[in-house]
């Protein structure tokens, strides 16, 4: 039995890592999908769960990759017409990875970046997922204790991939909605200068293209301002492109490495890419990443490090064949985009008739969802009594935009591709009914008949099977005020 005040014994036998809290579960990032996990969603079988949209998955697409897997049975060796190559890829062991698999995902990202930007196959590295790269890149670039800056607002998955097993630090560039979150580079200076102040080492620059959270693209201006600082400072560049495939409306997508080739003065010693198939391909249970290197130090490096997490021979054998059908990734990346654009459309166009607007996106599985009218005050505490009522009785995980580091209480991470068009349906009506019904408590009684038939027409004839769907929708603890209309 411990005496009160005795550490736990597990922080006298076990490692730092072990004991702290660097993972960073424990935010309303993570919050959100366990109360997900304790109460889903499902159509018939638990009406009134929690939808979830706090999980960035591709699943619009998923359907074509079904349909190119049974008319390719031979691209797996689980199959009678490809189990002829079973021992061959049961025994494969090579750290490189398959030749033909990684000239498929060099190809992949050529098409992906509108053949503007090439890619070598032998700098291509596998890791176990977009966690893995980024773990890999941050182990090679930096030591314990020294820092990536990197523009707000950010994944909070970052706090785990390049912060937790490093040691290694994530420094804000303060970014504003005033110019659409953009990073300047007196943001990228201010950022700098703080930490020298503080005397930190600064190493890099981490910046995901197309944004995470935000659903933007850079621009080529911004691309550059960013190259120009790396090379100024010394320090590295880091671009995660994990969702480069999902830009489905202009402008379209520029990469770095489309930059670079147009900047004979950039040091390409300092540019380094993080990709996957999660996102573009729709499929993040097979668990591939990829780290692209133009230095070939750190090449050399990760591979050596991706004993760790290599990516399945089985799997690169499945993803060589599909990949390297151009008629194929042609025709799925189009009809992917295509659905991108219906889906976004559609709940952007359905949250805009009560009055909820988006920060304009082109690209992603999300929309960056601006709440702000809705706060009694623009505070992150009052952004948090909001999204736990929109967890507990709205029944939506959403993501608050303090789980990404926002500077601005009030925007939330919406996902709109990891659910069928019911779901979706049922979503929209959910937020609906609630914006409506807390006008409603806001409208002086004078005006209540009025807003009683004007909400009537408003609503479609299932809105009391969709209220059945949606339990508790007025908290007595309710931190919203009037929506704007």
């Amino acid at each position: 039995m411990r005496m009160y005040g005795e550490e736990h014994p597990n922080q006298q036998i076990l490692s730092r890592i072990a004991t702290n809290d660097g993972h960073g579960e424990n935010s309303s990032y993570f919050d959100g999908w366990k109360a997900y996990e304790n109460d889903p969603f499902h159509l018939t079988g638990n009406p009134k769960g929690v939808i979830q949209m706090g999980l960035a998955e591709n699943q619009l697409s998923l359907d074509l990759i079904q349909d190119w897997m049974k008319k390719n049975p031979q691209a797996s060796i689980c199959t009678e017409e490809g189990v002829s190559e079973f021992k061959a890829i049961a025994n494969f062991q090579d750290y490189h990875g398959l030749r033909a698999f990684r000239k498929a995902i060099a190809q992949f990202m050529e098409k992906v970046r509108g053949g503007r930007a090439r890619f070598d196959p032998d700098r291509i590295v596998m890791s176990g997922g977009a966690t893995g790269a980024q773990e890999t890149i941050a182990f090679c670039l930096a030591d314990p204790g020294e820092a990536f800056l990197i523009p707000t607002p950010y994944y909070p998955g970052f706090d785990r991939d390049f912060r937790w097993r490093t040691g290694v630090q994530l420094l804000p560039i303060h970014c504003h909605s005033s110019n659409k979150f953009k990073i300047t580079h007196a943001a990228l200076e201010t950022a700098y200068r703080k930490a020298q102040n503080s005397h930190i080492r600064v190493k890099g620059v981490l910046v995901t293209n197309p944004s995470n959270p935000l659903g933007t693209t850079m621009d080529r201006e911004t691309l550059r301002t960013l190259l120009s600082f790396v090379n100024e400072k010394r320090i590295h560049l880091v671009c995660d492109e994990i969702f480069s495939g999902t830009v489905f409306d202009k402008p379209c997508y520029v990469s770095v490495s489309e930059v670079i080739e147009d900047d004979p003065y950039c040091d390409r010693d300092l540019i380094h890419i993080a990709y996957s198939l999660s996102k573009d391909l729709g499929v993040p249970g097979f668990r591939v990443g990829v780290i692209y290197s133009y230095n070939d130090a750190v090449v050399c490096c990760a591979r050596k490090m991706s004993s760790f997490g290599l990516v399945s021979s089985q799997t690169q054998h499945l993803l060589a064949s599909m990949l390297g059908d151009e008629e194929f990734t042609t025709s799925f990346l189009a009809t992917s985009r295509r659905r991108l654009c219906r889906r976004r459309r559609v709940f952007t166009e359905g949250l805009k008739r009560v009055g909820i607007h988006c920060l304009d996106g082109n690209a992603g599985l999300f929309c960056w969802m601006d709440l702000r009218p809705l706060l009694k005050e623009a505070t992150v505490e009052a952004e948090l009594r909001l999204w736990r009522v929109i967890i507990n009785d709205v029944k939506l995980n959403i993501s608050p935009g303090s789980s990404f580091h926002c500077s601005e209480p009030g925007w939330f991470r919406v996902c709109f591709a990891n659910m069928d068009d019911k779901a979706m349906e049922i979503a929209l009506m959910r937020i609906k009914i609630f914006v409506y019904r807390e006008n409603d408590a806001a409208v002086p009684a004078k005006n209540k008949r009025r807003w009683d038939e004007t909400l009537r027409l408003s609503l479609p004839r299932r809105f009391e099977d969709l209220t059945i769907m949606t339990p508790h929708l007025m908290s007595p603890h309710s931190p919203l005020v009037q929506a704007a209309t």
